[in-house]
């Protein structure tokens, strides 16, 4: 059984009402309601955080070596400035996955690059909300984790 942890940076407490222009009105719960069904559906674990707080991510993210088999990570504005989380992630063994909900390639100068993405296997950016599902389908596929619930088109493509 694979185990998943996502985690999400600051802010994204606030999705639903934060910038919808942006990030559209789906709320952080929601999000994390899907995440679980999909965890239930494919026999993964997972664990499901947002912190505003630096050092609490970077805990996270040094719990997962011993808890997860994968992070999902949502820097959100931590994406463009933290050291700490990047130093942290360098130490995870496992696959991470980056996500965005909006396409920061297509956004302002502050908000389009990210430092973490240098020590992630793969960024999804603007994709919504779905980004994350895809995150989880992706870090199961690397995970070699699929499980047979999955259609044969979705679960056997040549890692």
């Amino acid at each position: 059984m694979a185990r998943l942890m996502i985690l999400n940076g600051p802010n994204l407490n606030l999705l639903g009402i934060r910038e919808p222009h942006i990030y559209g009105t789906t709320t952080l719960d929601m999000i994390k309601a899907s995440c679980e069904k999909l965890a239930d559906f494919v026999g993964a674990t997972l664990a499901f955080y947002q912190s505003n707080h630096q050092g609490v991510l970077v805990d996270h993210i040094q719990a997962a070596r011993k808890e997860a088999d994968a992070i999902i990570i949502n820097p959100a504005g931590y994406s463009f400035s933290s050291i700490a989380i990047l130093d942290a992630l360098k130490i995870f063994e496992g696959p991470i996955f980056e996500v965005h909900i909006s396409n920061i390639h297509a956004r302002d100068e502050l908000h389009r690059h990210s430092i973490l993405s240098t020590v992630v296997k793969g960024v999804i950016a603007g994709l919504g909300p779905y980004g994350y599902l895809v995150a989880m389908l992706t870090a199961l596929h690397v995970l070699g984790s699929m499980p047979e619930s999955i259609p044969a088109p979705l679960r056997d493509i040549p890692r």
